[in-house]
């Protein structure tokens, strides 16, 4: 069982930002591929950015490249996600998520089977 808090959302006006924090439960932490995904209202839940096991390898959709950076800290159980330059087209409920198949690429197309609750992020204009 792993559980996941997110914390680091809140409200920011349109160029700002933020750092958003996914605290991990569970001493393979290390050993699991995670993610951050958002879902905005009435839209569809969507890939953000992902990171391998090692942290060596990162993925990031291609409306948040350049802007965001997904790093980890196995020594800390934590995974960050640092976005700047935000839009307000990036607000969104984000959540992060963990790939427990172990030493996983971080790929976005495999499963990701443990979610936290999510944190909210408003960008005013």
């Amino acid at each position: 069982q792993v559980q996941l808090v997110e914390s680091g959302g809140g409200l920011v006006q349109a160029g700002g930002s933020l750092r958003l924090s996914c605290a991990a439960s569970g001493r393979t932490f290390s050993s699991y591929a995670m993610g951050w995904f958002r879902q905005a209202p009435g839209k569809e839940r969507e890939f953000v950015a992902t990171i391998s096991y090692s942290g060596r390898t990162t993925y990031y959709a291609d409306s948040v490249k350049g802007r965001f950076t997904i790093s980890r800290d196995n020594a800390k159980n934590t995974v960050y996600l640092q976005m700047n330059s935000l839009k307000p087209e990036d607000t969104a409920v984000y959540s992060c998520a963990a790939d427990t198949s172990p030493w996983g690429s971080g790929s976005p197309t495999r499963k990701y089977d443990y979610w936290g609750q999510g944190t909210q992020v408003t960008v005013s204009s």
